[in-house]
């Protein structure tokens, strides 16, 4: 049965800390991603049993993973409905142009208040 987290009477941090006791590693997928909310998980990742390599394949179990996908605001998405080529093809070039903006966005999260010294912790922990 899924569970509502509302932040009301269920809350989402308590939730997840309570899901990384029973677990060896986890995976997030994430619309939008707060990096100063990281601390509120980041402890319980760093206690889980970390990269499993299996024998069979070779292949490589991360403790963690973490996939952000952020949303876009709706001008954005009507303003990319009537510009972009519908055969356009992503190169490295833009790639790179996207990651510089997520990460100014990730920046732009940072600069607003004071970071606390817990908050660079948590974001040390992430990297």
């Amino acid at each position: 049965m899924p569970k509502i987290y509302d932040n009301i009477e269920n809350f989402l941090t308590t939730g997840l800390n309570d899901t990384l006791d029973l677990s060896i590693r986890t995976d997030f997928c994430v619309g939008y991603f707060n990096l100063r909310g990281w601390r509120e998980v980041a402890d319980k990742i760093d206690q889980l049993e970390g990269e499993i390599i299996m024998e069979e394949t070779g292949e490589i179990h991360r403790t963690c993973r973490l996939l952000v996908g952020m949303q876009k605001l709706p001008v954005d998405i009507l303003k990319s409905y009537f510009t972009e080529d519908q055969d356009h093809m992503l190169d490295q070039a833009e790639a790179l142009k996207l990651k510089k903006k997520l990460a100014h966005e990730f920046k732009d999260q940072l600069t607003i208040g004071t970071p606390t010294e817990l908050d660079e912790l948590a974001l040390t922990q992430l990297a």
